[in-house]
C-alpha cells in the first residue's frame, strides 16, 4: 500500500486578508502549510502539494488548478503509485497524525472513502432564498465535514475525471466520490480541527496551537 498525501494549497487567501496565497500566511510563526506537512509527512509515504503559479520550486510541488478539486486532480496525477490518497487542506493546521491514521485505517472496512467530521452541535435550519425557514433538520444525523479525507486512489481518480464545472461545484472530494457511486464513511474528529478562512480563524488556530505546544 502506497499512502500519498495530497494538499491543495493554491487558494488566494483573499478572505483571510493575506498579502499572498493563504497556505503561506503565517500562523504561530510558521506558514500554515508547514503545520499540515509536518503531520502528513510522518503519516504518509509521500506528500504532493498543489501550489499557486510561481510557487512550484522544490520537490513534490505541482501547479494547482482553477479550483480546489482541480488542484487535487493535478497533485494526484503526479503520484501514479498512490493506492491510498489522503487529501488535506493546508488551511487546517491542527490536524494530527492520529486522525490521519484513523481515516486511512477506516478504508480497511471496505469503504471507498473515510472523512474526518465533527458532530453538529448547533440547531440547523433550512431556509429558502427569501430567508423563510422551511424546516429544522435533525442534527443527530448531521456532521460538519473536515479534512483529512482518505480515499482508495483509483476511486478518487475516477471521481475527479469530470468536467471543469462539476469540479468547481464540489465543496469537497468526498462529494465527487459519492456522486460517482462510491461509499464514504465519517471518522469522528475534534471540532478544534478548524479551517482557517477569516482573520478570527487564524487567531483561534494560533491560540490552539500555542496551547498544544505548551502542553
Amino acid at each position: 500500500m502506497a499512502v500519498v498525501g495530497i494538499v491543495p494549497a493554491a487558494g488566494s487567501g483573499e478572505r483571510l486578508g493575506a498579502d499572498g496565497p493563504k497556505a503561506f500566511a503565517l500562523c504561530g510563526g510558521r506558514p500554515l502549510l508547514e503545520w499540515s506537512l509536518e503531520v502528513l509527512e510522518a503519516a504518509c509515504d509521500r506528500v504532493v502539494v498543489a501550489v499557486p503559479a510561481g510557487y512550484e520550486q522544490g520537490p513534490d510541488r505541482v501547479r494547482g488548478g482553477a479550483c480546489r478539486s482541480a488542484s487535487v486532480r493535478e497533485a494526484l496525477l503526479a503520484a501514479p503509485e498512490a493506492t491510498v490518497a489522503v487529501v488535506h487542506d493546508a488551511a487546517r493546521p491542527l490536524v494530527t497524525r492520529e486522525l490521519v491514521e484513523r481515516c486511512v485505517a477506516a478504508l480497511e472496512e471496505g469503504f471507498d472513502g473515510a472523512i474526518a467530521a465533527a458532530p453538529v452541535v448547533d440547531t440547523i435550519k433550512e431556509a429558502g432564498a427569501d430567508r423563510r425557514v422551511r424546516r429544522t433538520l435533525d442534527r443527530s444525523l448531521l456532521w460538519a465535514i473536515q479534512t483529512p479525507q482518505a480515499f482508495r486512489a483509483d476511486v478518487l481518480r475516477r471521481a475527479l475525471d469530470v468536467d471543469a464545472a462539476t469540479l468547481a461545484a464540489a465543496t469537497d472530494d468526498a462529494a465527487l466520490v459519492e456522486a460517482a457511486g462510491g461509499s464514504v464513511r465519517v471518522v469522528e474528529a475534534p471540532a478544534e480541527n478548524i479551517k482557517v478562512t477569516r482573520p478570527v480563524d487564524l487567531a483561534l488556530a494560533e491560540a490552539l496551537l500555542r496551547r498544544r505546544t505548551e502542553a
